[in-house]
Parts: structure tokens; sequence; C-alpha cells
């Protein structure tokens, strides 16, 4: 091949960043601290959550870094939030209270219309959650 006029600019290498999940306290945590950019936080309610935020804000202080720098991000993976949406979204927003940027939703197992699961958390859920911030 030639090409005229290429213009030959490499971009600055990227860090992959890191993604850690688990809510070990003694393991999980100090590596989240030190190394993990995305820490998906396994915490069976909000206020689990809350007891290790501040387990992982000790981390943080303990070796000098600023806790913000680590986005938070949970799933719901195993919960059909259909089932009691009013109740989804009184937890995701306490989950949001506690930091919590991101949240996944799975499509939960065996699941006769993945689809249409789909289709109806894009429909009905995605806009309630987005009111949450």
């Amino acid at each position: 091949y030639q090409l005229a006029e290429t213009i030959c600019e490499p971009q600055e290498p990227r860090r992959t960043p890191i993604l850690i999940a688990g809510g070990g306290e003694k393991k999980t945590l100090p590596l989240v601290a030190k190394y993990a950019d995305v820490w998906s936080a396994g915490a069976e309610s909000a206020e689990e959550l809350g007891h290790k935020m501040g387990l992982l804000k000790r981390q943080c202080d303990a070796i000098g870094r600023d806790p913000d720098e680590i986005e938070v991000t949970t799933g719901f993976f195993f919960v059909d939030p259909f089932a009691d949406l009013d109740g989804f979204l009184a937890e995701v927003e306490a989950y949001a209270a506690q930091g919590i940027s991101l949240i996944h939703v799975g499509v939960m197992p065996g699941n006769p219309d993945p689809i249409g699961f789909t289709e109806r958390i894009c429909a009905d859920l995605l806009p309630k959650v987005a009111g949450i911030g």
C-alpha cells in the first residue's frame, strides 16, 4: 500500500484500568486500595457496603491514596428488578448514597425471554435509575 500525506502521530501509551471484584476484608480490600482503578464491590446490602467503604478508606489512608480515585460498582446479577421495582429502586438509591457509580443488572438465569427482559430494562428501569443520580 502507498498512502499520500499520512500523518504519523503515535498516541501516548495508556495503562489498562485495573478492576478488582470482591468484598474480602483481609485480602481483597488491601489489593483494591493498592492497585484498583475500579472496585466491583461484593456486598449484600448498602449497610454492608458502607462498612466495606470505611475499611477501604482506612486502607487507602494507610498507603496515602485518595479513595475517590477508585470507581465503585456493584452487580445485581441474580435479582429480578421487576419483582419489586420500588424496592429495587430504593436499594439502588441506598447503594448510590454509599458511592456506587455503576450497577450491573444481568438477565435472570433461565429467563425464557432475555431480549424482552433487556428491552424492559432499557424502557422501564433505566429512566428511573438515571433519575437517582
